[in-house]
């Protein structure tokens, strides 16, 4: 992570794990698991909600999908720090990909997966 817009955000977390000594912990394997537990945790705030309920939450509601996104960015950028990786770039590689995965004039309007393209 060099000229990342996350770096800032990957050092503010390597001081914080430092101070705690939780480098011990921070694997990528465990990183991986804690943020597909948050990511479920996200997932929750959604549970039973209608589209238009998910895009209209009340402020509590709202407080703790921020909190729970927080936590899926904080562990997504550790395991990235941890692994030696810019994520902001394999975020745009990975949106190149989707883009010939997934040609516009092929794919508009459908939920189908690319393999049927």
């Amino acid at each position: 992570m060099n000229d990342d817009p996350l770096l800032p955000l990957a050092q503010r977390l390597r001081q914080f794990a430092a101070e705690r000594d939780w480098e011990q912990y921070h694997t990528p394997k465990n990183l991986a698991m804690a943020l597909t537990g948050e990511a479920g945790e996200l997932a929750a705030e959604f549970q039973w909600l209608t589209g238009d309920e998910s895009r209209n939450l009340d402020a509590e509601a709202m407080r703790r999908v921020q909190e729970e996104a927080g936590d899926v960015l904080l562990y997504l950028v550790r395991l990235a720090d941890q692994l030696g990786f810019d994520l902001v770039e394999a975020a745009h590689r990975k949106i190149e990909l989707n883009a010939t995965r997934y040609p516009a004039d092929k794919v508009r309007g459908s939920a189908r997966k690319y393999s049927a393209y």
